[in-house]
């Protein structure tokens, strides 16, 4: 999966997303570094990439609607430490397939993942919540 690091999750993380065998870029790495979320959604959805964010923004449908972007995974981990950050995300991603999540907007917390689909039915769009285990 491509996936780009929004600019506050660690660049560290980088490294261990490609060791899952993902390909990863940063905002930094693209010169987005204090752009709007507005700028790094459209060019995460223009190069194709899933975002990974701990903004809260990502998951307004009104500015992000389901289906239009390549995927949006808003983490919410009950410590922002960059390494504790770091481990909680790697543990979803070696968890989780991330190829189904496309389309969707993802929150992840520290007891369950919820998934908002884009609906087949343009008129309906229901979140979907997978307990952890």
């Amino acid at each position: 999966m491509r996936i780009k690091l929004d600019e506050n999750i660690s660049r560290h993380l980088k490294p261990l997303l490609k060791q899952e065998g993902h390909e990863a870029v940063t905002v930094s790495d693209e010169g987005l570094l204090g752009k709007t979320d507005i700028e790094v959604g459209a060019a995460a959805n223009s190069e194709g990439m899933m975002l990974f964010t701990l903004d809260l923004e990502f998951a307004d449908l009104r500015k992000f609607p389901l289906g239009n972007h390549p995927g949006i995974v808003l983490f919410r981990p009950q410590s922002m430490g960059p390494l504790t950050v770091n481990h909680f995300i790697i543990e979803f991603v070696k968890e989780t397939d991330l190829k189904f999540l496309a389309g969707c907007v993802v929150v992840v917390d520290p007891t369950r993942v919820r998934i908002r689909r884009p609906s087949l039915d343009e008129d309906t769009s229901e979140w979907e919540e997978i307990p952890e285990s």
